[in-house]
């Protein structure tokens, strides 16, 4: 184990970190307000990177455990220092909960414990919602773009920390792949922010409104989420940028190279726009009595955008829609987005792959002589491949169990237990019951609200970087 390695990269997240915070300061200051609380978060952010970035490696050697560590310390810390402004400015006095807000942040889960939205003054919603913006694509894949790190190691910290079965570079080196990822990350939140300008957002509400789409997390400044502007057009520029950013990113990139045919045959993207569309025209169907036919077709599209893409954002409050409506939103929740993109869930890819693995072997079954393989687009996954996503599939099915199991402690019903479970682990912010899109977390208990925390992390991060670092193994040299 790279002891000084890891200290050291700690140390640049950190340096970082408090870089970040500087964008909420400047906002105090522009609206006037008292911005002493990320003054002293950027210190004690910058004091402790720098005190870490001083350990000078030994070696250079740095392999996929490094990585795995690197990945799960970092964001721990992140999410410990990351929630200093909102105790200071006591806009969130208990640090448990303002830990579970900043963690619900960087995670881009966007479950909140927030009752009363006037006690926050702007600096500290702008980094609410920052937050998600810097944890959808990684703050350190970010740290690849910015930062001269070797080209060897970037590979292991992007494995660990950007979502999906399998993760690849764009261009041969690792370093310009984090670039071309934000740079396309950047332009999309850009795009969206002058959207909901022209629908007649402010500035302000428009940036931190992308800044939760962009990160699929569902932050908001108003109470009622997007339904409190009760705009359609805004609405519809909201939902459909959070489907565009629960797109694999590299489709973005191989459409910027004019490869247009390739991303059109990209089965996730099938798989992905199918499972939309089918949900969109099934939740219409049992809410056009309740609505009227145009206006259920927009609660379900933007319901099934916020859902599937594990953003988070609310309209309606689909606690009071048919029962078979609530199902299908919560095997949205269980699937996500896909996979390379800023959403949570599954992903679509190993929905895909599962199923596929399904139809496989049951072939087999029935003609045990024959070959099967499981294909997507066109090209064989290997078998390591699909037994580390049935593997992946188990433990995330277990997780679940575990930590609704866990928080049903405090004495809530099932469907809120298991749903506010599902939301962390899944990112997605809203679960069903007293978790619904009208309810929020502060219901649960101090250490509920720690074990959701940790479902977040393990669930954003994909289970491996958080199990990693309670394995006995890893700090054996």
């Amino acid at each position: 184990m790279n002891v000084r390695m890891i200290c050291r990269v700690l140390g640049l997240i950190l340096l970082t970190l408090a870089a970040l915070m500087a964008l909420p300061l400047i906002t105090g200051l522009l609206y006037g307000e008292n911005v002493s609380n990320f003054l002293i978060a950027m210190a004690v952010s910058a004091a402790l990177g720098f005190v870490l970035t001083r350990f000078k490696p030994t070696r250079s050697s740095f392999f996929a455990r490094e990585g795995y560590v690197i990945v799960g310390l970092g964001w721990i810390a992140m999410s410990l220092i990351g929630a200093l402004p909102f105790v200071l400015s006591g806009s969130i006095p208990s640090y448990i909960d303002a830990v579970f807000e900043t963690v619900s942040g960087f995670t881009t889960t966007g479950a909140s414990i927030l009752t009363d939205f006037s006690v926050m003054g702007r600096a500290d919603m702008f980094w609410r919602c920052f937050t998600h913006w810097v944890g959808g694509m990684g703050v350190l894949v970010f740290m690849m773009a910015v930062l001269p790190m070797g080209e060897e190691h970037f590979m292991h910290i992007m494995r660990a920390e950007v979502p999906g079965p399998t993760v690849g570079k764009l261009v041969p080196r690792a370093r310009r792949t984090a670039s071309i990822l934000y740079t396309i990350y950047i332009a999309m939140t850009l795009l969206e922010t002058a959207l909901l300008c022209l629908g007649g957002m402010s500035l302000y509400d428009a940036l931190v409104h992308s800044f939760a789409t962009a990160g699929t997390g569902g932050f908001s400044s108003l109470p009622n989420s997007i339904g409190g502007f009760h705009s359609p057009y805004i609405e519809l520029v909201v939902a459909t940028f959070m489907l565009l950013f629960g797109v694999n990113f590299n489709l973005y990139f191989l459409l910027f190279l004019g490869r247009v045919k390739e991303v059109f045959k990209s089965e996730e993207l099938h798989w992905y726009a199918a499972i939309v569309a089918g949900a969109v025209v099934l939740i219409t169907l049992g809410i056009s009595g309740r609505y009227g036919f145009v206006t259920a077709l927009r609660h379900a599209y933007f319901n099934v955008a916020t859902i599937i893409s594990t953003t988070g954002f609310g309209t309606e409050n689909f606690v009071l829609w048919p029962e078979y409506c609530k199902w299908i939103l919560v095997l949205l929740m269980l699937a996500g987005a896909c996979a390379g993109s800023t959403g949570g869930g599954l992903k679509i890819s190993r929905v895909a792959i599962l199923c596929k693995a399904a139809g496989a072997e049951i072939r087999t079954m029935i003609r045990p002589r024959s070959v099967t393989r499981v294909q997507l687009d066109g090209r064989r996954v290997e078998a390591g491949t699909v037994r580390a996503t049935l593997l992946f599939f188990a433990l995330f099915i277990f997780l679940l169990l575990l930590f609704s199991f866990l928080i049903s402690f405090d004495g809530y019903d099932i469907a809120t237990s298991f749903t506010a479970a599902l939301s962390c682990l899944s990112n997605i912010g809203p679960g069903m019951g007293l978790v619904g899109p009208t309810g929020n977390f502060a219901i649960f208990s101090a250490p509920s609200k720690m074990l959701l925390s940790l479902a977040m992390l393990i669930g954003r991060l994909e289970i491996y970087p958080i199990l990693v670092l309670f394995a006995p193994h890893t700090w054996k040299n």
